[in-house]
């Protein structure tokens, strides 16, 4: 029995480093994963505080304040102070300073981080000819790094299931003449492609609620949206990612090669969609290559319902976004798609 095991061991190693693309995969891709987290996470030290700053089209070359000079802070622009107001609420910003017309600051005085921010700020405006900005003041528990991540973690889940569940699958297909023996039959590409996504869609969603119902019945997260909204984000983000996966697996014919593209493209997608933490105060190249990924939108607009208590109207955007791009990824597979 263990020369068996032994000889397909030895066989199964042998395919695999004779696989030249497939082991340029698994080499590159550790690579360009450390370079990813070295370009993200640059800088000596992780600054103390995190400052929002309300300025003109969130420009802060337009504003000046001695806070800003102030080193070891962060500062995140924002255009408007609604969306800021919360995250101050929820200690995700220790200190909130608009610096429009009439200047004011806000502060949730439940944060023992947003009192140092404050004490920080009235430090920087003590100079006789500096008049200190309006205080205002907030209240409101933090939110939780669980809750903040789990709506990350629910996309992150429909991401792997949708590449890998058509991706990988149908290049097995066509490997092992699957593909070659439905060729002969009437069935169309487009037929057996959208039959793939919609199974697929059913399995993808139907694992994403039973995750979401074990994580409430553990976790006692809040749900401040709509459970009409929700729904319809991972509907749309799952049809999208799906479809995605059927572009890598409309010719190749190795699972090897589909496995380093399927990781190629699910990887930066999870480091840069603000699944595990969140891209404010990151570098800006970082921050616009983001918003060309699909699970960046499919992120936010979760974290939209389920944090910030978005309904139906508010998510439009980014849903309509995700089924463009689903729509889109499925024409380019089924003109790609071969049978062999």
């Amino acid at each position: 029995m263990f020369k068996r095991v032994i000889a397909i061991l030895i066989a199964r190693n042998r395919e695999f480093y004779r696989d030249r693309a497939g082991l340029g995969w698994n080499i590159l891709m550790p690579m360009m994963m450390v370079l990813a987290f070295a370009f993200i996470f640059q800088g000596d030290q992780k600054d103390l505080l995190k400052v929002g700053v309300v300025a003109q089209q969130g420009d802060l070359s337009t504003v000046t304040s001695p806070l800003l000079e102030v080193q070891h802070l962060t500062f995140v622009p924002f255009s408007g102070p609604d969306e800021a107001i919360r995250k101050v609420e929820r200690h995700q910003l220790d200190l909130l300073l608009d610096l429009r017309a009439a200047p004011a600051y806000w502060v949730n005085v439940n944060s023992a981080n947003g009192y140092l921010a404050e004490r920080l700020l009235l430090g920087a405006y003590a100079a006789p000819a500096q008049g200190a900005p309006e205080r205002k003041t907030v209240t409101g528990e933090a939110l939780r790094y669980v809750d903040w991540v789990l709506p990350g973690v629910l996309a992150m889940n429909i991401m792997f299931s949708s590449l890998w569940g058509v991706g990988w699958v149908i290049v097995r297909y066509r490997k092992n003449g699957v593909l070659r023996r439905l060729k002969a039959t009437p069935l169309r590409p487009w037929e057996f492609l959208t039959a793939q996504v919609v199974s697929r869609l059913i399995v993808v969603l139907g694992a994403s609620l039973i995750v979401y119902l074990g994580a409430e019945l553990l976790l006692d997260f809040p749900m401040r949206g709509s459970y009409l909204a929700l729904g319809l984000v991972y509907v749309a983000g799952a049809l999208c990612l799906i479809s995605l996966g059927l572009i890598i697996a409309a010719r190749l014919r190795t699972e090897e090669v589909a496995d380093g593209l399927l990781n190629l493209m699910s990887w930066p997608m999870l480091l840069l969609s603000g699944v595990w933490f969140s891209m404010e105060g990151t570098n800006a190249l970082a921050q616009t290559f983001s918003r060309l990924l699909p699970l960046t939108h499919l992120v936010e607009a979760a974290r939209k319902v389920m944090i910030d208590g978005a309904g139906v109207l508010e998510i439009l955007p980014q849903v309509g976004l995700l089924l463009a791009l689903g729509v889109l990824f499925l024409s380019v597979a089924t003109w790609m798609f071969r049978w062999e």
